[in-house]
């Protein structure tokens, strides 16, 4: 599968909003109610948060024919070298093709000084909890998260680099 990988400009947030909504949309069918889903990403993956992210944090797409098919979001490295995962959202049809990890590796190549790398991951995001324990992300803690009212299960996991 051929893809490119580079950072995110101002002309790719439509894009990444759509990959945002239909990779929620297939992974959290049955774990977050669908209404509560669509809250979070009309506020979470706004047109405003979105340049804010661009502005603050490390963003990076996956692209295959014109298309992005995928993205990163890193947050700026820490003093003590810790830098938090946001997200890695792929299409569902992008999945399994090494997009995630070429996304993942770009970020840490990326981002100098980090040593190591967290993430909150649904629990029941089997999908996610798998991609990111195959990757060496260990669950250090598990806790509950509300979003917008509806509470989830959480691992929080890391990464050191």
């Amino acid at each position: 599968m051929e893809y490119t990988i580079r950072k995110m400009e101002k002309t790719d947030i439509n894009q990444v909003q759509e990959v945002a909504r239909t990779s929620w949309s297939t992974t959290y069918e049955g774990i977050i109610p669908l209404k509560i889903q669509e809250s979070f990403l009309n506020s979470a993956y706004s047109d405003e948060m979105m340049r804010k992210r661009l502005e603050v944090s490390s963003l990076y797409v996956a692209e295959k024919d014109g298309k992005i098919v995928g993205f990163a979001n890193f947050s700026p490295v820490k003093e003590e070298g810790e830098v938090e995962l946001g997200a890695i959202y792929l299409d569902s049809e992008h999945q399994g093709g090494g997009i995630g990890t070429a996304l993942l590796q770009e970020g840490i190549k990326d981002l100098s000084g980090a040593r190591s790398i967290y993430i909150s991951v649904e629990k029941e995001n089997k999908t996610g909890t798998h991609f990111y324990r195959a990757k060496g992300f260990r669950v250090v803690s598990e806790f509950d998260d509300d979003l917008e009212g509806h509470i989830t299960k959480m691992f929080r996991m890391v990464l050191n680099v």
